[in-house]
């Protein structure tokens, strides 16, 4: 018999956060303390008020994390992503992020992010119905004076 259990939390086992707070601990003997998860929440509206698109990230450990970047296909090719873009990375290198990193499909947006400035370092092939799953990174350069 094993010394141990394996189970399913529950809700409130979830929400306390104690194996998030132990994982911190661990990581603190050889990073030293580090703050929380900060997000990057940018978004677009039209000049009718509209939403047409947005970012969603978080900065954490050095690095900003994008989430999710849309834009509706209305209004795509006038500088709407980039624009986003650019307005979410100046965010996060001012609290302090020095890289940026996403993952995108291959029928998203890998060349959009390619022409930002990002490079792709992996790729998982076949990873939904024969289209790969692109990681990107960027190291974000000081704000030019």
């Amino acid at each position: 018999m094993k010394p141990f259990e394996i189970y399913t939390p529950s809700v409130e086992e979830v929400r306390s956060g104690e194996l998030g707070r132990r994982m911190r601990q661990f990581n603190y003997q050889f990073v030293g303390e580090y703050g929380e998860v900060q997000p990057i929440w940018v978004s677009a509206k039209s000049s009718g008020g509209d939403l047409i698109g947005g970012l969603r990230g978080f900065v954490f450990l050095d690095w900003f994390r994008i989430d999710l970047l849309f834009v509706d296909d209305s209004v795509r090719q006038i500088g709407v992503g980039s624009s986003l873009l650019e307005s979410a990375e100046t965010k996060a290198r001012d609290i302090g992020a020095k890289c940026a990193a996403l993952e995108t499909f291959e029928w998203q947006a890998r060349d959009f992010y390619l022409k930002q400035g990002y490079e792709e370092y992996a790729r998982l092939d076949d990873y939904i119905k024969g289209f790969g799953l692109i990681h990107m990174k960027k190291t974000l350069a000081a704000p030019s004076l």
